[in-house]
């Protein structure tokens, strides 16, 4: 069998570059390819400079063209890596663009318990109810909770064909889409993967969903600081973080570290600030009296510290957790003065963004603020 480029590219076309969601061709990897008789020769650039990603993208170019190509073809792969994504300047944000998603937040907690994904989940469907076009990746791949959060439980992502491509259909519900690791697992099935096989399930739910056009992605972190942030952060150029605690010490103090990480040289990804979750308690029989059961304030305190925003407080209201559990987010509650917290965090979150993005467009710039500052007016004059 003659072997011709035109051949080689096709398969090549088949197989990505690790952390990228482009095929090797599309995005440029593959910088020239040589047929001599049986044997070929492949020229690859790659950013990922560690020896796995050198490893992997060798071993997966000689597969795919033994399979689609010729089975006794002699292949030598050349593979350099990019000098450039290899030391990547201070202000850098590491990760690839994906087409149609104009922003990505993080939410975080430096602990686990403190409502980090209730505040994801309220944050989602406010941003949704001002007419944003919203999705959700659930990345707590140890405890994914937005499938019950969202009444989603039962759904399972469709298969859609997109210019060839079989993808992934996230499930939506109030108006935002949404694809979590429990979309794929059985309730009473604990998730025990490591590192690596962790990041590679995210990286199948980011880069092979269909997630169309978007005004925000939100993604609910697991707790804590380690691998998953890491790969998601390189994964993706995160537009800024929301950083969640509650007010005691404790919870404070892991907060400062969540905080620490995004700002690290390395990282550099934008904290656009600080949420209080359980801020204070308001019996019902006394409407005019706070309760400070987990302290005053601390959050609060701690974004000055930190010289960070602070984006408000939410108290400790039952209904919260009760509209958490039943699938429907406290914020769709029309007319509370919970939905006013979450609009007001939210539109703090927008206002943060647009700050953030300096180098939008006027025009968007203009139509993020003035969805969001519509939205606020309608729910007042309802």
């Amino acid at each position: 069998m003659k072997l011709n480029k035109q051949d080689i590219l096709k398969a090549l076309e088949e197989i990505s570059v690790p952390g990228e969601g482009k095929n090797m061709v599309e995005s440029g990897a593959v910088t020239n390819v040589m047929v001599f008789g049986e044997e070929v020769v492949v020229d690859v650039t790659i950013g990922n400079p560690t020896l796995q990603a050198k490893k992997k993208t060798e071993v997966e170019i000689l597969k795919i063209i033994h399979q689609k190509v010729h089975q006794k073809a002699k292949i030598k792969v050349n593979i350099k890596v990019d000098a450039a994504a290899e030391k990547p300047t201070a202000n850098e944000i590491k990760g690839k663009a994906i087409p149609g998603i104009k922003n990505i937040i993080a939410v975080a907690s430096g602990k686990g318990g403190v409502g980090k994904s209730t505040v994801t989940a309220n944050l989602a469907v406010t941003l949704a109810k001002m007419g944003f076009k919203v999705g959700l990746l659930d990345a707590d791949i140890y405890g994914p909770s937005m499938p019950i959060m969202f009444d989603v439980a039962h759904e399972k992502p469709l298969a859609v064909n997109v210019n060839g491509k079989s993808k992934m259909r996230p499930v939506e519900n109030y108006g935002v889409q949404l694809l979590s690791i429990g979309f794929f697992t059985q309730p009473n099935q604990a998730v025990i993967w490591r590192g690596p096989m962790a990041a590679k399930a995210l990286n199948q739910m980011i880069f092979d969903a269909h997630w169309g056009e978007l005004d925000f992605m939100i993604i609910d972190l697991p707790p804590g600081t380690g691998d998953i942030h890491l790969s998601i952060m390189q994964s993706l150029p995160i537009t800024g973080a929301v950083v969640v605690s509650t007010p005691q010490e404790v919870a404070l103090a892991d907060a400062r570290k969540g905080v620490a990480m995004f700002q690290q040289e390395a990282i550099n990804v934008p904290v656009l600030g600080v949420v209080e979750n359980m801020a204070y308690f308001t019996p019902e029989e006394l409407p005019n009296n706070k309760y400070y059961i987990f302290g005053e304030a601390g959050a609060r305190n701690l974004s000055e510290d930190l010289k960070v925003p602070f984006l408000g407080e939410i108290p400790l209201v039952q209904s919260i957790r009760e509209a958490g559990d039943v699938g429907r987010p406290a914020a769709m509650q029309t007319a509370t003065a919970i939905e006013a917290s979450f609009e007001e965090i939210t539109r703090n979150v927008v206002q943060e963004v647009v700050g953030r993005n300096k180098s939008l467009p006027p025009t968007e710039a203009i139509k993020i603020t003035t969805m969001a500052g519509c939205s606020a007016v309608t729910n007042k004059k309802k």
